[in-house]
């Protein structure tokens, strides 16, 4: 029997295989707005809000680990899950989101 997938992924995992140079890809759903405020220099933006008029640009990505962030972690899980409906099975939200991320790997970045 296949071993499901985790829906989220916390944010020491996430740094941890990053560290390790594992291929991972960032999505940050968060608003232009939000993006420019913080962001993780690994992260390309592509926001809720236009995420079904660009998922196209995920294409031959279907089998990639995807790990999608926004600022407290609700409208990843929303988009992790919906990314999964469209057949991109391995797609993660990362828990906690970027605030999490500056509270517990880089506390150097900006809060909001």
């Amino acid at each position: 029997m296949p071993t499901e997938i985790p829906l989220e992924i916390d944010c020491q995992t996430l740094h941890q295989r990053l560290e390790a140079g594992e291929k991972v890809t960032l999505i940050d759903c968060r608003e232009q707005e939000e993006y420019e405020t913080v962001c993780l220099k690994q992260a390309t933006l592509i926001p809720m809000s236009e995420m079904e008029q660009r998922v196209s640009e995920l294409n031959g990505q279907e089998d990639d680990e995807l790990i999608i962030h926004c600022h407290h972690g609700g409208r990843s899980l929303r988009v992790a899950m919906w990314l999964r409906s469209q057949g991109f099975s391995k797609a993660k939200s990362l828990s906690g989101g970027i605030d999490e991320w500056a509270t517990a790997i880089d506390p150097s970045l900006p809060r909001y």
